[in-house]
């Protein structure tokens, strides 16, 4: 499927993530997926201290840059493609960042209801 067919969580063309950091599993800025992502990385999110100290005490440091893995370090404000059990995860524990709802791929509904992600919508901000 072209990235033009991709859909997002409102049922509409699936827009860019982050080209800076560079996002998404295939490092190519969007939230998409398929069978090799085990991560399912497919919402888009606005990163914040907070939810960066919590993916880090699971054992996720996202903070550290590792460039091996072309992986940079994220900061605060940076948007990336996060596993949507991870950001579920982080919603449950009231740790949940921003998302940008155009940018999260249409499977994402299949973990988090849209109505919980529209709550995090950086469009209310």
């Amino acid at each position: 499927m072209s990235m033009a067919q991709k859909r997002n969580v409102l049922g509409e063309p699936l827009q860019l993530c982050s080209c800076s950091p560079n996002t998404g599993f295939f490092r190519d800025g969007y939230c998409h997926t398929h069978g090799s992502d085990n991560g399912r990385h497919v919402i888009c999110a606005k990163m914040t201290v907070d939810f960066l100290a919590f993916s880090k005490a699971r054992g996720n440091d996202l903070t550290t840059p590792s460039p091996d893995f072309d992986f940079p370090g994220l900061r605060p404000g940076d948007h990336w493609c996060l596993c949507a059990l991870r950001w579920k995860e982080a919603w449950q524990a009231g740790w949940a960042p921003l998302v940008v709802l155009s940018s999260c791929e249409e499977s994402a509904l299949e973990i988090v209801p849209l109505d919980v992600l529209k709550m995090y919508s950086t469009e209310s901000e």
